[in-house]
């Protein structure tokens, strides 16, 4: 793994850090003030001297020694002014303030709406029949695709026409049809190994490494979404895939037949051809099956790279992966 972790770090140091600290540039003369305390007492003081002979000459028509006593006479009304002047809620925390009448909106206090709500407990795991339809809408089950019963009784060849034409029309479709004993193989390896990484290579580019990851929504679909590893690492799991592919189990019974469908999602830095490409390698490390000795050695040697992944280990290199992906069988 650490041949796949190891990237450059996002912070670096620059050519300034290493100079001397700002302390050694201040003045000794400098002074530090609070801005708080100009911003209102030298306001107060020069209204008070722009006003002070209108005030002195108020003083002695209403018979005061000095303008502060005129004030301590006066100073009843201005209390009482000033509390008709505060906005009702102005000291309060924003999140604990009403959103403003519509016809108050010009003149009150902006709303803001309380911080979101901690995040609660995951609820525990959920059997896919007791899952509400309104939460497992987004898994498309077969029959939203063709009417299962009456396919089931087709041959083969049939099934397979009329699942081909089913996605013709989508120049972004991936679709197949699968041996059962195939995707046996696969799925069993998918538990073992839910997550795992397949190089794509690029002409003059060397490889780019495509993060996969396995779910099982339902008793009859399993879906595996790919995304670029970069992606998965910075976003982690709110990283959009790439592409994505459902398997269909629903005619294992009666046809002994897996039907995969998906789609490469555009403007995503991804062909559909790339995509069938990954797909191709994904079979050669989850459901390869060896019937020679030769083949029986990359088929250990891929277990091996899949296990040094899912363990963590940091024997695992991306070279040894993309050498077992670009072999032919």
């Amino acid at each position: 793994m650490a041949a796949v972790n190891n990237a450059a770090p996002i912070l670096r140091r620059t050519a300034w850090s290493t100079s001397a600290p700002f302390r050694l540039y201040q003045r000794r003369w400098a002074q530090v003030h609070d801005v708080r305390f100009l911003a209102t007492h030298q306001t107060a003081d020069k209204v008070l001297d722009k006003y002070r002979e209108k005030l002195e000459k108020k003083a002695r028509e209403e018979g005061k020694g000095s303008v502060d006593e005129l004030k301590q006479s006066y100073k009843e009304k201005i209390d009482a002014l000033k509390e008709k002047a505060e906005v009702p809620g102005a000291n309060a925390p924003l999140h604990a303030q009403q959103p403003p009448a519509p016809s108050q909106t010009a003149s009150s206090v902006p709303y803001q709406a309380p911080p979101p709500p901690e995040p609660q407990m995951e609820a525990p795991a959920q059997s896919a029949a007791s899952v509400p339809k309104s939460k497992s809408k987004e898994v498309k089950t077969l029959d939203s695709f063709i009417d299962v019963e009456k396919v089931s009784a087709l041959p083969d060849r049939e099934v397979e026409a009329i699942w081909r034409l089913r996605h013709v029309r989508d120049p972004q479709s991936l679709c197949a049809t699968m041996h059962a004993e195939t995707f046996r193989r696969i799925a069993a390896t998918a538990r073992k190994h839910p997550q795992f990484i397949l190089p794509l290579p690029r002409k003059d580019q060397g490889a780019e490494i495509h993060f996969l990851q396995w779910t099982f929504p339902s008793e009859t679909t399993a879906t595996v979404l790919f995304t670029h590893l970069a992606e998965f690492k910075l976003r982690g799991e709110f990283a959009q895939p790439h592409t994505t592919v459902t398997h269909h189990t629903d005619l294992v019974g009666s046809n002994e037949l897996v039907l995969m469908e998906g789609r490469v999602s555009e403007d995503r830095g991804i062909s559909v051809d790339e995509g069938k490409w990954l797909l191709m390698c994904l079979q050669k490390f989850y459901g390869f099956e060896a019937l020679s000795a030769t083949a029986q050695q990359s088929k250990e040697k891929r277990q091996k790279l899949m296990e040094q992944f899912s363990g963590g280990d940091a024997g695992f290199k991306v070279e040894e992966l993309l050498e077992e992906a670009e072999k032919l069988p």
